[in-house]
């Protein structure tokens, strides 16, 4: 039984006319009275309605749906007919089951030819007899063509797994050894057996040998659609987020080509969003949701986690509001439900054609909230500080290593004749720079540490006459406002006996001023004897 029989057959239950189902969004119902039902309480992923598109598609359209993104067939169900429309839409499957009513009987396997019975022929002459007409007896054979079956079987597909991951085991195999490690990226290159990061360090998954570059390439088409194969055919790398549903999580993938070959990496993205107490977020942190206006940035070295305590702020204002949410991210990482707040999100590539082009639109598509997956350019930069300016709270990621090396990685992005023009707008609209850095945690795992600068009118006058060298002190002076530094959460961390010294010491911006925070706080530390442990 095909699982879409069971959302069919509430279509005849409910005297229904057609059937809806959209990648993230509830399975919808049109009644025949013109009213909408919603069937399930939660919308459907996009690799579901994959799934159940792929159960229904007759054998011969398959390749047709693959490719072209388009099928249409009728589908008998318990003598009921449906016209099934299958069709994609950015990307996204679409299926539409129209009810077309009883489906015809099909005739007997042997079907009985009424022959009309000759005339008397006793009173006319032979002479004037007319030749009797000649009626093809009913022949054994050939049978007439049966009709299709009631319920055509469905095609063959791994149970709970994507379709485009059907046609290769290697990447099942895979994906399945990385969750089952807890592994947070998967790395496959050509001429090396596939390694993934776990709890911060990279090991050689076993049972998997050197990757060639024709199996790699192999199961990298399979995991990617027609328009990102074509991209990373022409430019040698792509992005993209690919659902994995058997292991419960979202993946990142990338394509890349170097000097040996093709290879991918892949970071796993949980399908549930953080819980912002779970990452261990400080109360001023939260309250960031609840801002009208202004930009608030999180900052930190690839893998640290940025998008996820962002996804974390962000799911606590789609809790606690009733407003619009826009994101523009490369690709869709977290995947935002509607709870109190509209959520759109685009991904560049695929919705829009850059960070800067989707935020300029964004102004013009009345959000109270946009969250800009990451400020790579001026321009990016520039656009994201105007529409803060004017009314809009703006989420934003940055690749720095500290809170006050972000305001000046802004500022000395424009040219000179502009940085002081950009220093009274960023001290007007910055309200908080979250920088954080993932370390390894004692038995096992990871921990963040987080340095928060919040800008309070004292700070921002700093930030206006461009003297960020006294920012340390005003933050040192504010902690009741919720201003930490970096080397006060590391030494937290370390008396909370969560992180090594000498892995703090490692991962620490300023280790000079590490080195006196360890002996102001009495933490036996000796640099030269972590080095030879080391």
């Amino acid at each position: 039984m095909a699982q879409l029989d069971r959302l069919l057959a509430h279509v005849v239950a409910k005297v229904g006319s057609r059937l809806e189902l959209k990648a993230d969004r509830k399975p919808r119902l049109e009644l025949k009275s013109g009213e909408y039902l919603d069937l399930l309480p939660n919308p459907l992923p996009s690799v579901m309605v994959e799934v159940l598109a792929g159960d229904v598609v007759p054998a011969d359209l398959k390749a047709a749906w693959l490719s072209q993104g388009q099928a249409e067939f009728d589908y008998h169900l318990s003598g009921q007919t449906f016209r099934i429309r299958l069709s994609r839409y950015m990307e996204q499957p679409q299926i539409q089951a129209e009810h077309q009513g009883p489906a015809p009987i099909p005739p007997a396997a042997s079907p009985i030819v009424p022959v009309a019975a000759p005339a008397p022929v006793a009173a006319v002459p032979v002479e004037s007899r007319p030749a009797p007409a000649i009626v093809p007896a009913p022949s054994p054979s050939p049978l007439p063509s049966p009709r299709p079956s009631p319920t055509p079987p469905p095609a063959p597909k791994a149970a709970g797994l994507p379709a485009q991951i059907q046609g290769n085991d290697l990447a099942e195999r895979l994906f399945a050894a990385l969750v089952a490690q807890s592994g947070s990226d998967l790395h496959c290159t050509c001429g090396e057996p596939p390694l993934a990061r776990i709890h911060g360090d990279m090991k050689e998954l076993e049972g998997f040998g050197p990757l060639a570059p024709a199996t790699l390439l192999e199961m990298m088409q399979s995991l990617a659609n027609s328009h990102t194969w074509d991209r990373f055919q022409t430019h040698h790398d792509a992005d993209f987020a690919y659902s994995y549903e058997a292991g419960g999580c979202r993946l990142r993938v990338n394509f890349f080509m170097d000097r040996i070959g093709p290879g991918l990496v892949c970071r796993v993205i949980p399908n549930q969003i953080p819980d912002p107490d779970k990452l261990g977020l400080p109360e001023p942190i939260k309250r960031l949701c609840s801002l009208a206006k202004g930009l608030v940035l999180v900052t930190g070295p690839t893998g640290s986690g940025k998008s996820t305590t962002l996804a974390a702020i962000l799911d606590l204002a789609n809790q606690k509001r009733r407003d619009h949410i826009l994101t523009i991210e490369d690709p869709i990482e977290f995947v935002h439900p509607r709870k109190g707040c509209l959520v759109n999100q685009r991904e560049v590539g695929t919705h829009t054609d850059s960070f800067k082009s989707g935020l300029r639109a964004a102004l013009r598509e009345d959000p109270d909230i946009v969250m800009v997956g990451e400020m790579r350019d001026l321009e990016t930069i520039a656009i994201a500080l105007e529409t803060a300016v004017t009314g809009h709270l703006v989420f934003g990621t940055l690749h720095t290593s500290s809170a006050i090396g972000t305001i000046d990685r802004i500022v000395d992005q424009f040219p000179s004749d502009r940085q002081q023009q950009i220093r009274v707008m960023l001290a007007d609209a910055l309200k908080c720079v979250v920088s954080q850095t993932l370390l390894k945690k004692v038995g096992g795992g990871r921990i963040a540490a987080l340095e928060t600068l919040f800008i309070s009118p004292a700070i921002a006058n700093l930030i206006r006459e461009g003297k960020n060298f006294q920012i340390t002190s005003a933050m040192q002076t504010g902690r009741s406002y919720g201003q930490r530094l970096m080397n006060d959460a590391l030494v937290e961390l370390i008396k909370d006996k969560k992180v090594e010294p000498m892995e703090a010491y490692l991962k620490c911006p300023d280790k000079e001023s590490f080195i006196a925070a360890c002996k102001r706080a009495n933490i036996p530390f000796d640099l030269r004897l972590g080095e030879v442990e080391g």
